[in-house]
């Protein structure tokens, strides 16, 4: 069990840059993965092959411009994150520690 975490960094200086931006993040969204900053994006996956099927995914709707990097963490190198929190920060609607979905904890 692990996470598949997507950074990325795309353009976003016009209006359809803006839309084709937009749109990539709610396809990440759209396959189950939650927004940790605002260009960093993870998903928990049960097996490797559940791992390769997001990869193939995320390179089928990923835009023509900008960066994108897709990392593989398992559980316990997760675990052992910090996030750190300024006192001024707005979360907004995001979590800023997710936890594994607890159907996903099933096949632990």
């Amino acid at each position: 069990m692990g996470w598949i975490m997507a950074m990325f960094d795309l353009p976003v200086k016009t209006d359809e840059q803006r839309r084709v931006a937009t749109h990539f993040r709610k396809e990440l969204l759209d396959n189950g993965y939650l927004m940790l900053q605002f260009s960093v994006y993870a998903r928990p996956c049960v097996t490797c092959e559940q791992m390769d099927s997001h990869i193939a995914k995320v390179k089928a709707f990923a835009p023509k411009g900008g960066n994108i990097r897709l990392m593989f963490l398992t559980d316990q190198q997760w675990g052992k994150s910090a996030t750190i929190i300024g006192p001024n920060y707005d979360q907004g609607s995001r979590e800023i520690d997710p936890a594994i979905p607890e159907q996903v904890e099933f096949w632990e």
